[in-house]
């Protein structure tokens, strides 16, 4: 597969602001995309009685993402290096989070996989029965 990109490897090291954004503001669409899905994820949890404690979180996640978007379309049409860091910045936070109910996500995972075995092995030693 070619990268579009690559020949910025080859150029001069005193690049613009808007070609060192260029390939991420490509992606920019996507990102406001996902931005409003994750809110509207947000808005339907909260609509839920058990929801409404982690609907705050798909709803931050989508306003950075959202707001990582309009600062990378800023520092690609007005090349500001400002709007370039705080584009970063928000896509930095976007990955931090992901990474951390990633983590969150899999130790729950195990949690439950422990828990099933324990008692799917308490139903073997009972005679398959809960008597």
């Amino acid at each position: 597969m070619s990268d579009s990109y690559s020949s910025l490897s080859n150029a001069p090291a005193n690049h613009s602001i808007q070609d060192l954004i260029q390939p991420l503001a490509s992606g920019k669409g996507w990102m406001k995309f996902l931005g409003v899905v994750f809110i509207v994820v947000g808005a339907l949890y909260a609509i839920t009685l058990v929801g409404i404690l982690v609907a705050w979180l798909p709803i931050w996640i989508g306003v950075l993402l959202m707001q990582s978007a309009g600062a990378l379309e800023r520092a690609q049409f007005s090349g500001d290096a400002a709007a370039m860091k705080e584009a970063l910045s928000k896509l930095r936070s976007f990955f931090v989070i992901q990474g951390v109910m990633m983590i969150i996500g899999i130790a729950l995972w195990v949690l439950l996989m422990i828990l099933y075995g324990a008692v799917f092995v308490a139903m073997l030693h009972n005679g398959g029965s809960w008597h």
